[in-house]
């Protein structure tokens, strides 16, 4: 039995008393907080400016986190005009349209004013809030949130709903130290996200240290080590390859819904949201120009100099925007041509909106290799670096997902309350 299990039984051996939300807060919306009629237009909103504050909106809290660099702000002389709905002690926030079950507890260091779709808890005096956040984030207010939602389009709640909404109030003792505890895990949670980032970081610095270390003839690098006693050869691409590129594909021969993926500069690298039919796809890549298995696909507007090896996998690409260097592999080998481009010092073209790497720019564009054999070590070696370097990248997502999972666990468990008999 836990401390606070023990706590419980001594103190709450009948069960704990419920109340509503309408009994021990004050709840507002954007709504009920207006005179309706000298009520807030769009037109009024700013952005930042001296003496205006965050018009706060569902999509600038989760949890215990704030986003105050807000998109619109409130005028000072307009917020002087609502003061029931500026937010400027610590309270509790739900959605109530769209994404119901949002919950928000605002610390109160910054004042806010109050968007739509949001409602706003402000308790009475000796109610803890977080103990309330607690619960109404848990899987126990989750659920009376999401019982109470109506409308078969957008999702709403009621303020009715949410006033009646019936909850566990243990002793303050108890309240406290659950939050104690959960608060605790959460900052733990914090201190590992922290540390995992920064050992990304370092392993990120790391790869570039040696990936440019690398692919540095020892001339260059002062490190006779580099070299191995190899000599380096100094191209321009150019010389190594002829810049190519697919056959252009219109606008009006694409769909958004079937066929072979066209990948246009924005979809590059991602999910296509583009196709074009399979019938137009052999053609072009029968009598045009297509890469091969392996070649190194080049971004040359947008994101210069992005690379992604070609898979094979039937797909298309837009033409000028996505290129690629067909080199002679006893020459220069595609993996090192891939790692080679992470570090070229591209010459763009910037005068327009879009910068662009224009092919006469991507010629000229000088890459220093050595033997074939040497390619291959270094490319070992950076994969093996890459291969680190990605597992951890994706070991992040991971492990705050199970941090989460375990948190939601005990939380669920510390807010499990039987109630007193009337």
């Amino acid at each position: 039995m836990t401390h606070i299990e023990q706590m419980i039984q001594d103190m709450c051996p009948n069960g704990v008393e419920w109340k509503t939300l309408g009994e021990v807060c004050d709840i507002v919306t954007k709504q009920t907080g207006f005179d309706y009629t000298n009520t807030i237009k769009p037109a009024l909103l700013t952005k930042k400016s001296e003496g205006a504050i965050p018009y706060m909106q569902t999509r600038n809290f989760s949890g215990r986190n704030f986003d105050y660099e807000t998109e619109y702000y409130v005028p000072e002389h307009i917020v002087n005009q609502f003061p029931r709905i500026v937010l400027d002690k610590k309270c509790l926030l739900i959605s109530i349209v769209g994404s119901i079950g949002n919950i928000g507890l605002f610390p109160g260091d910054e004042k806010c004013f109050l968007g739509g779709a949001i409602c706003v808890l402000k308790f009475k005096p000796g109610i803890n809030i977080s103990f309330v956040y607690e619960y109404m984030s848990s899987i126990y207010g989750q659920k009376l949130l999401k019982s109470k939602i109506k409308g078969s389009g957008q999702s709403t709640i009621t303020i009715e709903d949410i006033r009646n909404f019936s909850i566990p109030f243990p002793p303050q003792e108890i309240q406290e130290r659950i939050v104690v505890v959960l608060e605790k895990f959460a900052s733990l949670a914090a201190e590992l996200q922290a540390e995992l980032q920064a050992e990304l970081q370092a392993r990120r610095k790391q790869y570039e240290y040696f990936r440019t270390h690398l692919l540095t003839p020892a001339s260059e690098s002062n490190s006779a080590a580099n070299n191995d006693g190899c000599n380096w050869e100094f191209k321009t691409l150019g010389e190594i390859g002829k810049v190519c590129m697919c056959k252009r594909i219109l606008k009006e021969q694409t769909n958004t819904s079937s066929g072979i993926p066209f990948y246009k500069i924005g979809t590059f690298g991602g999910v296509a949201d583009a196709y074009i039919d399979e019938d137009t796809y052999n053609d072009y890549k029968n009598r045009y120009s297509y890469p091969k298995k392996g070649d190194i696909l080049i971004s040359a507007a947008g994101t210069i100099g992005k690379g992604v090896i070609f898979d094979g996998t039937p797909s298309y690409f837009q033409d000028s925007n996505i290129v690629w260097i067909d080199n002679d592999e006893k020459q220069v080998l595609n993996k090192y041509l891939y790692y080679y481009y992470q570090i070229v010092n591209w010459k763009v073209d910037d005068g327009g909106v879009i910068k662009r790497l224009y092919n006469d720019n991507l010629r000229a564009t000088p890459i220093a290799f050595p033997s074939l054999s040497k390619q291959a070590k270094i490319v070992a070696i950076l994969d093996e670096f890459e291969k680190l370097t990605t597992s951890l990248t994706e070991g992040i997502p991971a492990e705050q997902a199970a941090q989460q999972k375990r948190y939601e666990y005990f939380r669920d468990l510390l807010l499990t309350f039987d109630r007193k008999a009337e």
